[in-house]
Order: C-alpha cells, then sequence, then structure tokens
C-alpha cells in the first residue's frame, strides 16, 4: 500500500511513519503539511490511502478530502485528529475508509491500515463511563 501522510505537525508525522514503517509491505510516498498540497501531491502520487489530519492550513481536512475525491478517487482516506466531535467524526467518515483519534493511534492506526490493505471493514468501539468510581 502507497500512503500519503498530511499533517501541520512535523513531529506528528515522524511518529506516523515510524508506526507504519514496522510492515514492510506500506510505502511512505510522501508527507503533506497543508491541504492545497495535499490535493497536488494526491493528484501526482495517486497514493492508494492517505493519512489525513482535519485542522489544516489553507483548508480544512474535509475539504481537502473532497477535492481529493476528485483528483485521486481511488484513494481511500484515513482521518487521524485530536478532534472529538461526534458531527465531525460522521462527516469525516462520509469522505473517508476511516478515523482514528490521534490519542489511540499507537494501539489502533497499523490495524486499520492493514485491514483496508485487505479491503476488510476496521471498528474499534471505546465506552467510556465517566461515572464509574470506587468508593
Amino acid at each position: 500500500m502507497r500512503i500519503l501522510i498530511v499533517d501541520d505537525y512535523e513531529p506528528w508525522r515522524r511518529y506516523v511513519r515510524s508506526i507504519l514503517e514496522t510492515d514492510a509491505d506500506l510505502v511512505i510516498l510522501g508527507e503533506s503539511a497543508d491541504g492545497l498540497d495535499a490535493i497536488k501531491q494526491s493528484e501526482e502520487l495517486q497514493p492508494g490511502l492517505i493519512l489525513l489530519d482535519i485542522q489544516l492550513p489553507s483548508m480544512n481536512g474535509l475539504e481537502v478530502a473532497r477535492q481529493i475525491s476528485v483528483v485521486s478517487p481511488e484513494s481511500k482516506v484515513v482521518f487521524l485528529s485530536s478532534t472529538q466531535s461526534i458531527e465531525v467524526m460522521r462527516e469525516a467518515l462520509k469522505f473517508g475508509a476511516g478515523f482514528v483519534m490521534k490519542t489511540d493511534a499507537e494501539n489502533d492506526l497499523l490495524a486499520i491500515v492493514q485491514a483496508i490493505c485487505r479491503n476488510q471493514p476496521f471498528v474499534r468501539f471505546r465506552f467510556l463511563d465517566e461515572h464509574t468510581s470506587k468508593s
């Protein structure tokens, strides 16, 4: 699977790259720090998978995904984001193959990328009960 990593924070891109490089079947084609460049690279490189942040300079990741679907229609998008908005997640899943919270990337990122490579669904539910406490 040929991958493009899109996030404006360079240390985060390095971290994502380090996770993905543990799988020899994954090839990192490039990185981008903003939405406009991500669209341009997607058109030129035609990656199989784009890991895309939602909060980017020049335009948000949702709009980037819309435009990528035109210039690189075979590319799948997985959003990597720190947003906890259910509405944003729902909107993102209209344009993407997956959504991973950045806080869960260490545990979930490689698994979702591998599932997408095998054309399999990946679903992980986390239930947090903030009312649970020890007495």
